[in-house]
């Protein structure tokens, strides 16, 4: 059984910078897609940005393209998400998720974590 467990979140201000990490157990990993959403309060999850576990093959949602970094640690069995430049409207609960297809949308992952709060200040 797949564990995600998502860490790093926290209060920033405007121009600042994170570094999320997802910690994953429990399945091998190098057939996986990892990805990152986030949900802000009202709004629907969205994706963020997504990697291959195997080739690192990386893509990002249009808002964070060239502020957020996603990577992988294979030794670690972590993935991270670098956020620099953070804006007001990156605040949201940052989620890390595990599926087997290279795809935006959250349906096609199937093992989540709990979620980590980003709040970013003006």
């Amino acid at each position: 059984q797949v564990r995600l467990v998502e860490s790093g979140g926290g209060l920033v201000q405007a121009g600042g910078s994170l570094r999320l990490s997802c910690a994953a157990s429990g399945g091998t990993f190098s057939s996986y897609v990892m990805g990152w959403f986030r949900q802000a309060p009202g709004k629907e999850r969205e994706f963020v940005a997504r990697i291959r576990w195997s080739g690192g093959n990386t893509y990002y949602a249009d808002s964070v393209k060239g502020r957020f970094t996603i990577s992988r640690d294979y030794a670690k069995n972590t993935v991270y998400l670098q956020m620099n430049t953070l804006k007001p409207d990156d605040t949201a609960v940052y989620y890390c998720a595990a599926g087997q297809r290279y795809s935006s949308w959250l349906g096609d992952f199937g093992s989540w974590g709990q979620g980590t709060q980003v709040t970013v200040s003006s």
